[in-house]
């Protein structure tokens, strides 16, 4: 009574948006006052599966997530979606409450971005009225999160191209704006480019985000820490198939984080049979930003020369930097490096010296 009785005085003194908290759920997980959620003007409106592909990603990037992998599969007219993520995670108490109207851990960082207001505590929500399921798989504090969410087209319809990836083309105004079908492939690229400085995205297949998922772990993670690992489960998600020590046990694994796999494609991803993805970025770099060089007349070249006398013309140079940068651009998505760094050439009377700085993606 006293409590209420002091909410009552709080409420006629400061005014109902003083109080934005109905209850504090623990671990940080608030439940909102429904004026608070109003307020923030965050109104979900899920029209498709395209929708629900983009409040899966806000809400692993507003969990801190550093890189993102995005699950899809079709069977007849049952579309499933999995996002694993290294973000926060979430305590096993609240797997099924965060799900619930207005549970939020963002009482004081909800966001605006160019999808509106994300922070109203009503995203999982919206996704689970509109869905046949929706669940998180596996979830922990710092181990980041696996969410799966099935939906019935018949229901909750989605483009009909599925397959075809975004391209970017120039406009007549001479900028470059993306087209194709605003597909899953392309919700998740707009996402991956908006914010290419925060996170890597990924996206294919249950088996390709497998693969991808193993060598991410096995690239991020010590051969020590996989072999004396006596629960995989204790792992990042986005780390513990890496420490799988036969196909068994990786699809078992994989399915824990809603990852239905085979147990042969699950041999096929420990045998290297399956490539891991690129990220989506560096799939926009290699299939839209790339350009062949464009050769131009011939100038005077300058000579450039150490002390000792080799000479080195700077148009050279700067084509052997240029084509260094680009196959280290390849192989930077194998291992999960930066792509973006700048190799240095250096010219010595007895070598050409090429460096290349190496920065993990973390």
């Amino acid at each position: 009574m006293a409590e209420e009785s002091l909410g009552s005085f709080v409420e006629s003194v400061c005014g109902e948006g003083h109080l934005r908290v109905e209850d504090d759920l623990g671990d940080g997980f608030v439940r909102l006052r429904s004026s608070e959620a109003e307020r923030r003007q965050a109104a979900q409106d899920i029209r498709c599966t395209e929708d629900i592909v983009i409040e899966m990603l806000r809400n692993s990037r507003d969990a801190g997530a550093r890189n993102i992998f995005l699950a899809v599969q079709r069977e007849d007219t049952a579309r499933s979606l999995v996002v694993v993520d290294d973000g926060s995670g979430i305590p096993a108490a609240l797997h099924g409450r965060v799900f619930e109207p207005r549970v939020t851990s963002k009482l004081d960082t909800a966001r605006m971005d160019k999808w509106g207001m994300h922070g109203r505590g009503m995203a999982l929500y919206s996704i689970a009225v509109n869905a046949e399921e929706a669940r998180v798989a596996s979830s922990a504090p710092g181990l980041g999160s696996a969410i799966a969410v099935t939906t019935d087209l018949t229901r909750l319809g989605e483009k009909t191209d599925q397959s075809t990836f975004p391209v970017f083309e120039a406009t007549d105004a001479g900028s470059q704006a993306m087209r194709g079908p605003k597909n899953i492939l392309r919700t998740a690229a707009e996402f991956a480019l908006e914010h290419r400085h925060d996170c890597s995205v990924y996206c294919g297949s249950f088996t390709e985000v497998a693969a991808t998922l193993y060598a991410f772990g096995m690239a991020t993670t010590s051969a020590a820490a996989r072999a004396f690992c006596e629960d995989a489960r204790a792992l990042p998600a986005s780390k513990r198939l890496a420490a799988a020590a036969d196909p068994a046990v990786l699809a078992e694994l994989a399915a824990d984080m809603g990852l239905s796999l085979s147990e042969r494609s699950a041999r096929r991803v420990m045998d290297g049979q399956i490539a891991p993805l690129p990220s989506l970025m560096d799939r926009l770099r290699a299939e839209s930003f790339s350009r062949a060089p464009v050769r131009k007349a011939k100038q005077p070249r300058r000579p450039s020369r150490d002390a000792r006398g080799l000479v080195l013309a700077e148009a050279d140079v700067a084509e052997l930097r240029e084509e260094v940068g680009r196959l280290f651009s390849e192989l930077a998505g194998r291992y999960y490096l930066d792509a973006s760094v700048e190799p240095e050439v250096r010219v010595a009377s007895d070598a050409i010296r090429i460096t290349i700085p190496v920065e993990k993606l973390r």
